[in-house]
């Protein structure tokens, strides 16, 4: 009998197809998450459906004036990808930590709490929406890679190895911590890291890749916001990085649109280009930094492609 490898069973399965839930951010300040998320897919062929309809999580700030709301608005957004029969995929670690939470929160009480689940389809039908089901996932890119494509076939698509380019992880609070049964050790991940080693890049290591970036202090105390994001900007270039790669646009804004602050903060010049996830990987598919929008950072990402050869 012949056993396929992960690259062959990619090959004679069905291609993956995912309802697209781009969020505020990629559709705002940071267009290039959206940009090199399509990009990256096309490259993969993976097929995303774009849920137009879709409104935004929240952010976690929903839930400060009703859990309700909360669960109501994100039950919505997660009924939309029910009706197509697909996961629901975001690039946005606080998305997905939001909608992802409140799915778990739902599918525990549509058996422990069945009032309360109806009284969320209650608000939803008021509306003329779809009742939520419970029936898909919510998933980040990152684990759509990893655990969906699979290492193994990233390889082989892979046309430019990033050698010599030393990246450095920065997942965040969320992608890790607010779901019961996340897909990486919340204390230790490593799914980045072994993302970069796929398309050929060095991993670096360091104090803070998985701490807060500072973002939601920015807008009442940014000199200690500043002062924190900082901190892990000098940690990862004190450990070699060329650059850090971060799959949460908000941490992403924090760390480069807002990095001539932080430099004026602590005193300090930095000059650490950050990337998008869906940016590092294509690049190493063969797709131009054109086509990724790396000319839209604040930081320029000018040594990164020098360093990779572009």
């Amino acid at each position: 009998m012949t056993v396929l490898s992960a690259t062959q069973k990619r090959s004679v399965t069905q291609k993956l197809q995912y309802a697209y839930f781009p969020g505020c951010v990629a559709q705002g300040a940071c267009r290039e998450l959206d940009q090199s998320t399509k990009a990256l897919t096309r490259a993969l062929d993976i097929d995303l459906i774009e849920l137009k309809k879709a409104s935004c999580c929240g952010s976690g700030t929903f839930k400060e004036d009703s859990q309700l709301l909360e669960d109501t608005v994100n039950a919505r957004n997660i009924a939309l990808a029910e009706q197509l029969g697909l996961p629901l995929l975001t690039h946005c670690s606080t998305c997905q930590g939001v909608i992802g939470h409140v799915d778990e929160r739902l599918k525990t009480a549509k058996t422990e709490d069945p009032a309360y689940f109806d009284q969320v389809n209650g608000f939803l039908t008021q509306q003329s929406c779809s009742p939520y089901q419970g029936s898909t996932d919510v998933k980040h890119i990152l684990w759509a890679l990893v655990g969906d494509y699979g290492l193994e076939a990233i390889a082989a698509k892979v046309t430019k190895k990033l050698s010599g380019l030393k990246c450095a992880a920065f997942y965040g609070c969320y992608l890790l911590r607010s779901q019961k049964n996340g897909f990486d050790d919340p204390v230790n991940p490593q799914s980045m890291e072994n993302i970069f080693k796929t398309v050929g890049a060095d991993v670096v290591m360091y104090d803070g890749r998985t701490q807060c970036c500072g973002w939601p202090l920015s807008s009442y105390a940014s000199d200690q916001s500043f002062t924190m994001a900082g901190g892990h900007l000098q940690s990862a270039l004190a450990a070699g990085a060329d650059c850090i790669v971060t799959p949460c646009p908000l941490c992403h804004m924090q760390l480069d649109s807002r990095q001539s602050e932080i430099e004026k903060v602590i005193g300090q010049p930095l000059g650490l280009p950050i990337l998008h996830l869906p940016q590092l990987v294509a690049l190493a598919l063969g797709v131009s930094p054109n086509e990724l929008g790396l000319d839209r950072h604040l930081v320029s990402t000018r040594s990164v492609l020098e360093k990779i050869g572009l």
